[in-house]
């Protein structure tokens, strides 16, 4: 992987030479609500400019749908005791209507060991790492890649993953979870599963030449 660029193959041959498998991918669409579908557009100013539009109700759209796209990904990843607390407390509150009872955010930390979210902007990342009691260790990568590249899309994903690669962190087994969010509105997960160590000397990594001076304040 350099940089931005990744090779899928579903050959079994391939597995030999790879270095991570895809485990899960979930898509959440909030489209059919007009207030989703309207809070990020292209739009063309009064000088004939082509930009994009951004609705105050950004933030909170984002949190509903990073909120229904863990609903979806629980399930597949987390153990039996996190989703029996997660569904417990969702009869609670939808079924049996009892007040007083917020909603459940399953430790996701028991799943996975990397973190990847997409470096969209501080408010973003901000309002990840609340909602899933991440630590700073955890939205290092992702943080680190706002700050070198700036907000580079959903190309950032790689670049965070790059990140924990050149620092060491990727250990045969571990479980990551990529998390993105674009237009429309949407969000993404991907999961992945690393298939060996990896070592950041042989490696082709966009951060290598200056990992040593990760992390920055900022």
């Amino acid at each position: 992987m350099g940089g931005a660029a990744i090779l899928l193959s579903n050959r079994p041959s391939d597995r030999l030479s790879s270095k991570y498998e895809l485990k899960h991918t979930v898509r959440t669409h909030l489209g059919a609500d007009d207030r989703a579908y309207k809070c990020v557009s292209q739009e063309v100013d009064k000088d004939g400019n082509i930009g994009m539009t951004i609705s105050k109700d950004l933030m909170a759209i984002a949190g509903e749908a990073l909120k229904a796209n863990i609903t979806a990904v629980g399930p597949l990843v987390l153990p039996i005791s996190e989703q029996f607390l997660f569904l417990a407390t969702l009869v609670a509150r939808k079924v049996l209507k009892i007040k007083g009872i917020r909603a459940y955010i399953p430790d996701f930390k028991l799943a996975f060991e990397h973190f990847c979210i997409h470096a969209g902007g501080k408010a973003v990342l901000d309002e990840v790492e609340k909602k899933l009691s991440l630590t700073k260790w955890d939205m290092e990568p992702s943080r680190m890649t706002l700050y070198k590249y700036s907000n580079t899309s959903s190309s950032s994903l790689w670049y965070e993953l790059a990140y924990a690669e050149a620092k060491g962190r990727i250990k045969k087994g571990d479980r990551i979870w990529q998390i993105g969010f674009g237009s429309g509105f949407k969000c993404a997960s991907g999961v992945w599963r690393a298939l060996r160590t990896i070592n950041p000397a042989q490696e082709d990594n966009p951060w290598i030449d200056v990992i040593d001076q990760f992390p920055v304040t900022f």
